[in-house]
C-alpha cells in the first residue's frame, strides 16, 4: 500500500487552500509542506495500525499484522487454523479503567516436552511463542487480546506495542 497518493492529496488540498490567503500564506504553506509530509505519514501508519489490531481481535485466532518496508506499509493476514472454525466466537476484550494498564512480564517454568509441544504449536500457527501463550490464556478466561508482536521485518524481529 502506498502512502504517496494520500500524502500529495493533502499537499494539494494544503496548496489550495493557501492560495486562497494570498501570497503570504502560499509561500508559508510550501515551508510547512516537509515538515507536515512526515508527521501525516505517521498519523496515517498510526491509524493503519489500529485498524490491524481491531481486526485481529475480531479475527482472533487469526491476526492482520502491518509491515512496513521502504516507508511504505502492507498488510499480512493469517488465518485462523482450519480447527479454530468449530470454535466459539471470541469475547471482546474488557475496557481497560484506565491508561495505565500496562504489559507485564512473568516468569513460566514449563517441563521440557510441553514446552516443545508450545513451540510445535506456534510455529503451524505462524506466531511467536508469547503470542500464542497470550492468545491461549485469553481463550481460557474468555478474553480475546490482540497480539502483543510485531511480524518479522528482514533479519530482525521487533516486539511490543507502538502508541
Amino acid at each position: 500500500m502506498e502512502l504517496g497518493p494520500y500524502v500529495d492529496a493533502v499537499r494539494h488540498e494544503l496548496a489550495l487552500a493557501a492560495a486562497a490567503g494570498g501570497e503570504d500564506a502560499r509561500e508559508l504553506a510550501e515551508r510547512l509542506t516537509a515538515p507536515l509530509e512526515s508527521a501525516l505519514r505517521l498519523a496515517l501508519l498510526d491509524a493503519l495500525s489500529e485498524a490491524a489490531t481491531e481486526i485481529t481481535r475480531d479475527l482472533a485466532p487469526g491476526s492482520v499484522d502491518l509491515r512496513l518496508r521502504q516507508r511504505e506499509p502492507s498488510f499480512v493476514v493469517t488465518p485462523p487454523p482450519p480447527d479454530a472454525a468449530e470454535a466459539p466466537a471470541p469475547v471482546a476484550p474488557p475496557v481497560a479503567d484506565s491508561e495505565d494498564d500496562a504489559m507485564v512480564r512473568i516468569s513460566l517454568r514449563l517441563p521440557e516436552n510441553l514446552k516443545t509441544r508450545v513451540e510445535q504449536a506456534a510455529a503451524r500457527a505462524g506466531v511467536s511463542i508469547n503470542t500464542w501463550l497470550i492468545r491461549t490464556a485469553s481463550a481460557a478466561v474468555g478474553t480475546a487480546t490482540p497480539p502483543p508482536t510485531a511480524p518479522p521485518s528482514v533479519g530482525q524481529r521487533y516486539t511490543g506495542w507502538v502508541r
